[in-house]
């Protein structure tokens, strides 16, 4: 039996001044869904008295029941369809929400597969250099003594600058691992490329300055605000970053220092020398009018840093490496000469400057340096790997690339995650709105059926009556 109290508490005054409903307790109504097919399905008038005359309407109670019962019928059909309306939004947003959790949950399949295949790949070719690497006797000794002692000297030179940036990180180098402040750094300028000669080495470290040599390269903007936090006053935290890192040894960082980002570098724009393992740039010669390449031109000095195969490809998210990027801001188009007297015969066509391997140095906008330097920051000196077979380093460039493509896998993987994560989220969150609506419109749909059933009862009764 459904109570009317719903339907007195909603129509008030109406009900209770009605006379012949002070006798009705209520309306007994089959289970089911409501719909619009159901309203008047099997009803049944319990009444104290049935056969009470009260129960016949009286002059009064028909003009009610005529202007009433139209007026009622009309806008109780019309909550019903809203109501069925707003539930039937519901669903379909609900079912929208659930087709985009299926398509980021195939998403993510996908991208696993595919980073489980990269790591089959990446695993078969790092046996395949050890191969290689064991073949020609190029293992872990003969690497050391590859970078050899001049890698160590440059190291060393740094370590004395005590209190600097590039001091820090080489002394905390070992730990990186264990340091999220440091695990996007690269390394320092003047250990990420090498030359072959001895005299490049301290001309090319002279043309940049120490400054620069001992600049901090990070691979992101990340890496960068990694190194030092500030205050809400705008002032260096000096117990985070690298300020906290460096005083917790015992070597304050009270310096400026360089930091350059190598994602946020323009890369070089033009074409590579082809099938090049070292990734040179196809910069073409300064030439005079007639055509003719200045006497005593050797190179460009972005060609001529050897740079670690690990740095060669794919460092940046885009693809690039160190030379393109990083060597490149460095040096640009930077010419190398023999002699001092050569790059001055050449000035009509040094556009970035120029150097001289006697010691000249010629700034962009005619800007030259003279007199002597003692250098101490210097790029190491080079190691051939000569007994190396030539498709070793198509082979690791190969891996390069692999890992390069597995890092953007993970990349999207981790944003479809997210993406994943927010659907279930929004998924439950409307469900119980749709729930929540449901508990709400029950009883507001039971009471309003209740006064429609109501009313074609008592035009049941006044039919069965014999009133008009």
């Amino acid at each position: 039996m459904i109570n009317l109290q719903p339907v007195k508490a909603r129509h008030g005054t109406q009900i209770t001044h009605i006379p012949f409903m002070k006798d009705v307790m209520g309306i007994v109504a089959l289970p089911g869904k409501v719909g619009r097919d159901n309203l008047s399905s099997s009803l049944q008038l319990c009444s104290r008295n049935f056969s009470s005359c009260s129960l016949c309407p009286n002059q009064d109670d028909k003009m009610w029941l005529r202007e009433g019962n139209r007026d009622t019928m009309q806008s109780g059909s019309g909550s019903v369809e809203a109501v069925i309306r707003h539930s039937k939004k519901l669903e379909n947003e609900m079912k929208e929400i659930g087709l985009k959790i299926k398509h980021h949950e195939d998403n993510f399949g996908f991208l696993k597969v595919e980073m489980n295949k990269l790591d089959g790949s990446i695993s078969d070719i790092q046996v395949e250099l050890g191969q290689y690497l064991s073949e020609s006797g190029t293992g872990s000794e003969n690497k050391e003594s590859s970078n050899g002692q001049n890698e160590e000297e440059t190291t060393q030179q740094i370590l004395k600058c005590d209190k600097s940036a590039a001091g820090i990180y080489c002394q905390l180098k070992p730990q990186i691992a264990r340091l999220p402040s440091l695990k996007n750094v690269m390394g320092i300028v003047a250990l990420l490329g090498k030359v072959d000669d001895d005299n490049l080495s301290r001309i090319l470290s002279n043309y940049l300055g120490r400054e620069t040599m001992l600049a901090v390269v990070c691979k992101t903007h990340d890496g960068l605000e990694a190194l030092e936090k500030y205050d809400k006053d705008g002032f260096i935290d000096k117990s985070s970053g690298l300020h906290g890192l460096g005083a917790s040894m015992g070597r304050p960082l009270n310096d400026r220092f360089v930091v350059i980002c190598v994602q946020n570098l323009s890369p070089y724009a033009g074409e590579f020398i082809a099938d090049d393992p070292e990734k040179k740039l196809s910069i073409k010669k300064p030439r005079y009018l007639n055509d003719e390449v200045p006497s005593g031109f050797i190179g460009f000095a972005v060609n001529m840093i050897n740079i670690d195969s690990a740095n060669l490809y794919c460092v940046t998210s885009t693809g690039h490496g160190l030379r393109e990027t990083l060597f490149y801001k460095l040096f640009s188009r930077l010419q190398v000469y023999k002699t001092r007297a050569d790059m001055l015969q050449a000035l009509p066509v040094v556009t970035d400057g120029a150097v001289s391997l006697d010691g000249g140095i010629i700034k962009r906008y005619g800007v030259s340096f003279l007199g002597e330097r003692d250098v101490e920051i210097k790029f190491p000196k080079s190691s051939g790997r000569s007994n190396l077979p030539e498709n070793y380093f198509s082979t690791e460039r190969q891996m390069k690339e692999l890992k390069w493509k597995r890092e953007r896998f993970f990349e999207d993987l981790q944003r479809e995650q997210g993406l994943l994560d927010h659907a279930k989220l929004n998924f439950e969150t409307k469900k119980r709105e749709f729930i929540k609506f449901l508990e709400d419109s029950s009883s507001y749909v039971s009471a309003l059926i209740s006064v429609l059933i109501l009313f074609t009862t008592w035009a049941m009764i006044r039919r069965g009556c014999g009133e008009d």
